[in-house]
């Protein structure tokens, strides 16, 4: 495909690239405070204190009264209403405060007391992707979907940047009646599009602005219902119309996040105001590690969520592509993989051997010509030996700009940054100081070797523009976390992969090396999971506006069953080695948004089945109670192994089983009358049967059940399919055996 050559402003600006491949430094203040031998009982910090609800509603009209009565009595009422920093009411029943161990020991005898856990720091975990997803304005899905129209969309995140075209309200409907948020910007900000903003920080909602000065959350919101923007680019390069994915839908922004972080009980907070004031779809773009669904607060949030009808995105995180990295893996959210795209923004670097390799940059100011290129090895530290005049080879670390800063300020002219082995073939794009260009690994290789072999070395940068149509695509990212879940292997996550990777969208200010004030029309390319949710997060308002009814689990299992699991040239997904992905890199496959709003058939799942399986994880009462805010005698309960969960996917340990069958119930959403044949593909070795074959519906919203019988020898680790075949849906599911 011929590429589109990148034309650059005139002014550019500075710009601290914290988000390409978001780093995950989590202050585990858990780890650092749970100890009374390590900190003194006078100190204090942010716990967040999970309690029943007030008995006989002795406290109708305010909980936070309920609330203080768990304090000790040597409190002072004033100071304590003060101490409470988030009073929740919809998210959990509960509050946050500084507290003591003291006090934390003095609530633990107190009737209607739960459990209390120090708060905690979570990281912050487009042009081109509604046309790579198949979205325009002549497709069905947003047509009858009417882009989105009618659904508000909630983000936490670091704020957002009002003024910016992507949330113009042009051709955008009032806002529902349901609708019960407010603005804390000045009335001319908020708009039809914008219908919300709240600062969740330091024990909001508050009179804090909610401005995003980080940048993240304004480039969230708009991938995922950006208005249209036409002559979006970065630096000249991508230049078309952005748009989000449910572009009619509405904003509700959050801000819970700043460049350091998102606290657990901002966050926490963030979900209970998104909860009363009426959200459809929350999209979450940060995360932490993998914990008990009882002590992650998104999870428990999420739950009290969901149980409202309120779909969960989440962004499965960026500690890829270890095993069992993944996050935010309760069954009740949609964990969102990352995945690349066709397009490509070109720097070709050169050999002085005539060798040529293709890597990224969005630095397309002036091409580089031919000079001493050298390899020192990481660029994180002051150099060994002089680089002034030379291209510096570096090797890929978490900070990738800043590697750039270092080889400009100690004299070099340009910069070619090359993958580890574990990043494989995803190269990024992104906004350097200097002429530079990311080129894979194995490019890298043949680039440190003719260093290596030659005497006098040389290399130049040629700039080529944005390309498209580039093959293999979709891929999943390099850094996208990884499955299985530690904490419902039987369940598979993450559930889905979305573009995640070289993702334009808004941006609060201008960026590159030049750059010198905020502009109201600028945009940026970052990658990671948290670009991924947002994207899922509009598609999930595009069936959301379809299908007002419809459950939270219901619309996830549209997504999942729909999903593609060839890439464009109708070849496996490969992973970031260019082989073929696994389902725990890759959920149920690449989302498909034209497929996802008419599915055909649905595996919906009701609230008892979460508490069952809740009990079968060895919960206790109080634990199942503190994610559910019910009382719960599991002992009682029917309990339902995660494998048994009617999800859209069937997984199952051999650590734990060596044949199994295993039961699920669809809904029918599509059209009546109609007839579906059951197929299973497994590979030899391994057998699979579906009972009955053939499920008859005459009605829409019809049930049916049916069983799949699985049998396996030793040792055995295999992936297969279960799929229901009618005239006109195919509804798949994955059979992963581990």
């Amino acid at each position: 495909m011929e590429p589109n050559l990148c034309f650059p402003p005139l002014f550019l600006t500075l710009f601290l690239f914290l988000f390409s491949i978001p780093v995950i430094i989590s202050f585990d203040v858990a780890s650092t405070i749970s100890s009374t031998n390590e900190i003194s009982t006078s100190e204090t910090q942010i716990y967040i204190v999970c309690v029943q609800p007030p008995p006989n509603n002795s406290y109708p009209q305010d909980l936070t009264s309920w609330y203080e009565s768990f304090l000790p009595p040597n409190f002072d009422p004033k100071s304590a209403r003060s101490q409470i920093i988030h009073s929740y009411s919809e998210a959990i029943i509960g509050f946050a405060a500084e507290l003591t161990n003291d006090a934390i020991n003095y609530m633990k005898k107190k009737e209607g007391f739960l459990r209390a856990f120090p708060d905690e720091v979570l990281p912050l975990l487009t042009t081109h992707t509604p046309d790579f997803l198949g979205l325009h304005s002549g497709n069905e899905a947003w047509h009858n979907s009417h882009m989105g129209k009618g659904v508000i969309v909630g983000l936490l995140d670091s704020g957002v940047w009002p003024g910016h075209p992507s949330f113009d309200d042009s051709g955008i409907p009032s806002p529902p009646s349901r609708w019960k948020g407010s603005c804390h910007f000045d009335k001319l900000a908020c708009n039809k599009k914008l219908i919300g903003a709240k600062s969740i920080l330091l024990g909001g909602p508050n009179n804090e602005s909610p401005v995003d000065n980080v940048g993240h959350g304004t480039h969230t919101a708009s991938t995922a219902a950006g208005n249209f923007v036409q002559n979006a680019n970065v630096l000249g390069c991508g230049n078309g119309t952005a748009v989000g994915m449910a572009p009619k839908a509405h904003l509700a922004i959050y801000k819970v996040c700043e460049s350091w972080g998102c606290s657990r009980s901002d966050v926490l907070a963030g979900i209970d105001e998104a909860i009363k004031d009426g959200v459809d779809v929350l999209s979450i773009s940060l995360g932490g590690a993998s914990v008990p669904f009882y002590e992650d607060t998104i999870a428990i949030g999420a739950y009290s969520a969901v149980q409202k009808g309120i779909f969960v995105s989440c962004s499965a995180g960026n500690s890829g592509p270890s095993s069992s990295s993944v996050a935010n893996d309760a069954p009740w959210i949609l964990t969102v993989g990352a995945s690349t795209m066709d397009r490509k923004f070109r720097a070709a670097v050169k050999l002085g051997d005539g060798q040529e390799f293709l890597g990224e940059s969005l630095f397309q100011l002036k091409n580089l010509s031919t000079t001493t290129v050298v390899y020192p090895g990481s660029c994180m530290y002051n150099f060994s030996y002089p680089v002034k005049g030379k291209i510096v080879v570096c090797d890929i670390s978490d900070g990738i700009v800043a590697s750039g800063n270092l080889v400009k300020q100690s004299g070099g002219v340009g910069m070619i940054l090359v993958n580890q082995e574990t990043d494989g073939f995803t190269t990024l794009a992104n906004v350097h100081q200097l002429p530079a260009s990311h080129v894979d690994y194995a490019d890298g290789i043949s680039i440190k070797k003719y260093i290596k072999q030659s005497k006098n070395a040389t290399a130049s940068i040629t700039f080529e523009g944005t390309s498209l149509g580039n093959s293999p695509a979709p891929t999943i990212a390099f850094f996208s976390s990884r499955g299985p879940s530690k904490q419902t292997n039987g369940i598979l996550k993450p559930d889905i992969v979305g573009p995640g990777v070289n993702v334009l969208a808004a941006w609060p200010h201008e960026v590159g090396p030049n750059s010198k004030n905020q502009n109201n029309k600028t945009f940026n390319v970052i990658s990671g999971t948290s670009m991924s949710a947002p994207h899922l997060s509009g598609v999930a308002a595009l069936i959301k506006s379809m299908h007002p009814d419809w459950s939270p689990a219901a619309i996830k299992s549209a997504i999942m069953t729909t999903a593609d699991v060839v890439d464009h040239e109708g070849k496996p997904i490969m992973d970031e080695k260019l082989q073929n992905a696994s389902f725990f890199s890759m959920g149920a496959g690449h989302v498909n948004p034209i497929k996802a709003v008419d599915p055909g058939l649905v595996y919906d799942i009701q609230e008892n089945e979460y508490i069952r399986l809740l009990c079968a994880l060895g919960y206790t009462d109080t634990e199942v109670e503190i994610i559910t805010q019910k009382k719960v005698l599991c002992e009682e309960e029917r309990k339902v192994e995660d494998v048994e969960l009617n999800y859209p996917s069937i997984t199952v340990s051999t650590a734990i089983y060596d044949r199994l069958i295993v039961n699920r119930t669809v809904t029918n959403v599509g059209k009546p009358n109609t007839k579906y044949t059951g197929k299973v593909a497994v590979p030899k070795g391994v057998s699979a049967t579906v009972s009955p074959k053939v499920l008859e519906f005459s009605e829409v919203n019809e049930t049916q059940s049916f069983t799949v019988s699985l049998k396996w020898p030793p040792n055995t680790t295999a992936v297969g399919s279960l799929t229901w075949i009618s005239n006109e849906y195919i509804v798949r599911s994955p059979i992963v055996i581990f």
